[in-house]
C-alpha cells in the first residue's frame, strides 16, 4: 500500500504532463469515466453528500485498519473528482487521511479551473471523507 504522500506525488507528476487546463480536465474526466459504479443500495439519503450541485453519494468500511470508500456521482467532471479523492485516500488508515489535507489539489492547478459550484461540492465531498475517518477514529480509539 502506498501512502498518502506518494500517492499525492504520483499526482503531481501525472498533472505536471499537462500544460493546458482543458487537457487537465479532460484527464480528469476519462479518470470519472473509469471510477467503478457505486451498488445502488449504497445511494441512500444518508450517504448523499451534501453542498454538491450534482448528485454525489460516499460511503466509507473498514477493512482490517484501512478505510475504503465509495462513491458516485451523477456528473461526469463529478466522478473524476471522486477518482481524484479516492486515489489520495481510498484503503489508508483513519489517522492518515485525518492528518493529510488534500493541498495537492491546489498544487496541481484544479481549483483554478472548476467553477465556484463545482469547488463547494469538492470541499463538501473531502469534508464527508474526513468526517467518515473522525467517526472510524474514534470507534477504534
Amino acid at each position: 500500500m502506498t501512502s498518502f504522500a506518494e500517492r499525492a506525488q504520483e499526482l503531481r507528476d501525472e498533472f505536471a504532463l499537462f500544460d493546458d487546463w482543458r487537457d487537465k480536465l479532460e484527464n480528469v474526466m476519462d479518470l470519472g469515466k473509469a471510477l467503478p459504479p457505486m451498488e445502488p443500495a449504497l445511494k441512500t439519503d444518508a450517504s448523499r453528500v451534501q453542498g454538491c450541485q450534482s448528485q454525489v453519494w460516499m460511503v466509507g468500511t473498514m477493512e482490517g485498519d484501512r478505510l475504503h470508500f465509495h462513491a458516485e456521482s451523477d456528473a461526469i467532471l463529478v466522478k473524476g473528482l471522486i477518482a481524484l479523492l479516492l486515489r489520495l485516500y481510498d484503503r489508508l488508515p483513519p489517522a492518515e487521511i485525518l492528518a493529510n489535507p488534500p493541498e495537492v489539489l491546489k498544487e496541481i492547478g484544479l481549483e483554478r479551473y472548476l467553477t465556484p459550484s463545482r469547488s463547494n461540492g469538492l470541499y463538501a465531498m473531502i469534508g464527508r471523507i474526513q468526517t467518515i475517518a473522525q467517526a472510524q477514529a474514534e470507534r477504534t480509539a
